[in-house]
């Protein structure tokens, strides 16, 4: 990205870097900070694409190119880590840029609806189309409820906020595709025509599935750094069963738990002081799911072991869990915020979250 404008580049390059245990010598990836003006530095055509034409992206070319070492970002080898820090930084406004543009079209869709008259009536007087507006307005709604969430977490110095940026990475451009799709259905011929500014928009989104993490990779990176905390969790376990006396509190807390689950009754998790009391149903399907959604987790890593890295079938089925789950927690959230203050939309945002639980559970 603006690699034919450019001054300072980030790069990232394989440096050879000595173990200091072992004294071998590997490649690890390094980050610099790189000026155009230290020379042997330059920059092919623009090219041609799909969508966001006005982002000028182009391939950058390094030749003979000396960097100082006070140029380098981080310490050396460790320029993943510092690549990883960037790429996440980038998602986390993912999902309130997308749920601006939902807005947008969702707005374009509605005014079309109730000035398009057919059949003898308005079009958006037909269930159809209302099926269409309260979809979009769902996803929209679920969006922003995950952007509102990241950034007051992000307020609060949260310090780790990977995994819930990387979730709302993939709902929101899954959502917005789905937004734009069913705006130009519903405007029909003129929506797929350029007068109507909606292919441009369906256009530019197509990308967002795309950069800082594709969606496939995302949805492994959320299955799998959930998998690595449970890992730790049951690793703890495992030392405390070889010292069942000094780790008796520890050990009958956990063999509750699974006797609660075997018999049905859930892990005892309630959100009944966090949610409006509007809102209890809605938040006894979200422990029912979070329940299962334990209960699956433990039994797959017991089945695979550390081979679940391998088992991308099942790790995309545990991610699209993990998101439906949050995307719960989050509307929950801002619902109840909305109905404990008494705002205007208290009662639609009810609807679109008693909705979303509904729908998911």
């Amino acid at each position: 990205s603006n690699g034919g404008l450019a001054e300072i580049f980030t790069v990232f390059a394989k440096t050879p870097l000595r173990d200091e245990a072992t004294g071998e010598v590997k490649d690890k990836i390094t980050a610099f900070v790189v000026e155009r003006a230290f020379g042997g530095v330059t920059h092919g055509p623009p090219e041609k694409k799909m969508g966001i034409r006005a982002s000028n992206t182009a391939e950058v070319h390094f030749e003979g190119v000396r960097v100082p070492a006070e140029n380098v970002l981080g310490a050396p080898g460790s320029g993943f880590k510092v690549a990883m820090n960037i790429l996440n930084n980038g998602r986390f406004g993912m999902a309130a840029a997308l749920a601006g543009t939902m807005r947008g079209l969702l707005a374009k869709a509605v005014d079309h609806a109730a000035n398009r008259t057919q059949f003898g009536d308005k079009i958006h007087n037909f269930g159809a189309i209302q099926e269409k507006l309260a979809h979009m307005a769902l996803l929209q709604y679920v969006t922003e409820s995950m952007a509102y969430a990241i950034s007051a977490n992000m307020d609060r110095g949260a310090p780790d906020f990977q995994i819930e940026a990387a979730i709302s990475k993939i709902f929101g451009s899954e959502a917005a595709w789905t937004v734009a799709d069913e705006c130009i259905q519903l405007l029909g011929g003129m929506g797929f025509m350029k007068e109507a500014g909606v292919e441009r928009v369906m256009r530019d989104l197509r990308i967002f599935r795309i950069f800082e993490g594709t969606n496939d990779i995302l949805r492994l990176f959320v299955a799998l750094n959930g998998f690595q905390l449970l890992g730790i969790q049951l690793r703890g376990l495992q030392k405390a069963l070889k010292q069942p006396l000094g780790n008796a509190g520890l050990l009958a807390g956990e063999a509750a738990r699974r006797l609660r689950r075997k018999a049905g009754l859930g892990s005892g998790l309630s959100l009944r002081e966090y949610v409006h009391p509007d809102l209890q149903e809605s938040a006894h399907k979200t422990v029912q799911c979070l329940d299962l959604f334990a209960e699956t987790a433990d039994a797959l890593l017991l089945k695979h072991g550390k081979k679940i890295v391998d088992e991308q079938f099942v790790l995309k089925r545990v991610a699209d869990g993990a998101i439906d789950i949050y995307a719960m927690a989050v509307v929950l959230s801002r619902a109840s915020r909305a109905l404990s203050q008494g705002l205007p939309a208290a009662q639609h945002e009810r609807l679109l979250c008693d909705t979303w639980c509904q729908e998911v559970s």
